[in-house]
């Protein structure tokens, strides 16, 4: 073959390699786009709906109703830790279920527990101490929902009722059933997140992130 055939051949190879790599680069690129849309979709579906409120569970009533914890101030729920430890009291109240698990740890230059603080906020509206466990260890979501998991299925409980903010729903849910838990979401719509469109939408864009990577790496 003359030179130049063979330059313009090798020419022609390597302007289809970038061809090939660009096809690729952007087929994972639109995937990704779709997934995130896909998981956007779920966040605000989830953030809509409410098990409890749909009869998801039937007749059957649920081991427990688990509480995520929010920032408490010197020993008082703020508005968001008060708005979903009293959802959950409507929901225990309702017979829902018959124990409360209220969750998270001790805070950066904190001296209390959230979980504390919301057993004491829950005890003075009603709520007797043996109806009350606490998960005290947990400082991130996957955290608390493992250990909430491990707690209860100590006690060969597993059907429980996951109460926090709208926007948290779908990946608690899927953390959730990652640690075996039968889960039914019920949010929190009297939360000030909820009421706040520009900071709501913030929080939906975060766990449309959030979400995806706790269906494919957590533990």
């Amino acid at each position: 073959m003359p030179r130049t055939a063979r330059e313009a051949n090798g020419l022609t190879r390597r302007q289809a390699r970038p061809s090939w790599l660009r096809r690729l680069v952007g087929a994972v690129a639109g995937l990704l786009v779709f997934g995130w849309i896909a998981s956007i979709i779920a966040v605000i579906g989830f953030a809509e709906y409410d098990g409890v409120r749909e009869g998801a569970f039937g007749e059957r009533q649920a081991d427990a109703i688990v509480v995520l914890g929010a920032a408490q101030y010197a020993g008082r729920p703020s508005p968001v830790l008060r708005a979903r430890v009293d959802h959950a009291l409507d929901l225990w109240r309702k017979q829902v279920a018959p124990v409360l698990v209220l969750t998270g740890g001790v805070g950066v230059r904190d001296t209390t527990s959230e979980a504390a603080v919301s057993a004491s906020y829950a005890m003075r509206h009603g709520v007797p101490e043996s109806a009350i466990v606490l998960e005290t260890e947990g400082r991130t979501t996957s955290e608390s929902i493992r250990s909430v998991a491990l707690m209860l299925g100590e006690r060969d409980q597993t059907y429980v009722v996951l109460v926090s903010d709208p926007f948290h729903m779908f990946r608690l849910w899927i953390l959730a059933r990652r640690h075996g838990l039968d889960a039914v979401t019920s949010p929190t719509r009297s939360s000030p997140i909820w009421a706040n469109v520009s900071v709501n939408a913030r929080y939906i864009f975060s766990e449309s992130l959030k979400a995806p990577v706790a269906f494919i790496v957590e533990r």
